[in-house]
């Protein structure tokens, strides 16, 4: 499951490719934050082949880090189906957001994507039809819900086609900053995550309470279906009925 960093304060890479061997880019992004000191790296396909998430596990890693990484090719304008699982099931009500939800509050939350397109595809002109930083929405809105920094994303377009010299070089880039994380000179620009608190009221329902209701109107079907059945025969055997 990768290699857990054990204090507070580090860096947390998740990196989501659904098909490693045919990846350009990505793999060796991967393998480039495996290689930076106290970098923990989880290869999300590789710990969750059955799609089975530790969300204990996960909340710990996220719990020890300052900055959290995705890292993955952009696929149909969003991330690979694993990551917005692990959104779904990490980022939990009452832990992430919502009342008592502060565990990742103050950190800073960093979109590393790829894409098979060129930067020019991404244009109303063209045939993606808007620019790139119009899909970007979901990403910034999921950080500030948990009062995370979304830091500028660092894209690197054109997959598929680019030079190995462009490759390497971006590789280069992800690494160094990285390994210099905290101290970019940017984030001293950037201003803190404005604070998006979820009313009591608009609480989503607990399991428990969703099984509740559900075990109730089971049962109260069930009822009046058996005594609908009862009173049928009753009325086709009066007598049976009176007896």
């Amino acid at each position: 499951m990768g290699n857990p960093a054990g204090d507070a304060g580090g860096i947390y890479v998740l990196a989501a490719h659904p098909h490693w061997r045919d990846s350009r880019v990505n793999r060796r992004m991967l393998a480039a934050a495996r290689g930076v000191p106290g970098v923990d790296v989880n290869d999300l396909y590789g710990s969750y082949p059955d799609f089975a998430i530790d969300i204990e596990a996960e909340q710990a890693r996220l719990a020890r880090a300052s900055l959290v990484v995705l890292l993955h090719p952009i696929q149909w304008y969003s991330m690979p189906a694993l990551q917005k699982l692990w959104l779904d099931d990490v980022l939990a009500y009452g832990w992430a957001y919502g009342p008592g939800g502060t565990a990742l509050q103050g950190k800073d939350f960093w979109l590393v994507a790829t894409t098979g397109s060129p930067e020019p595809s991404y244009h109303p002109q063209s045939y993606h039809r808007y620019f790139f930083d119009a899909f970007l929405p979901p990403y910034e809105q999921t950080a500030a819900l948990c009062g995370m920094r979304f830091l500028p994303p660092l894209v690197f377009y054109g997959a598929r086609s680019a030079s190995e010299a462009d490759v390497q070089a971006h590789v280069e880039v992800f690494a160094q900053r990285l390994g210099s994380y905290p101290a970019w000179p940017e984030l001293d620009e950037l201003e803190t995550c404005i604070a998006c608190p979820v009313p009591e009221a608009d609480r989503p329902a607990d399991t428990d309470d969703i099984g509740k209701v559900v075990a109730g109107a089971f049962h109260s079907a069930m009822s009046q279906g058996l005594a609908s059945v009862i009173a049928a025969n009753e009325a086709k055997n009066p007598k049976e009925g009176a007896a």
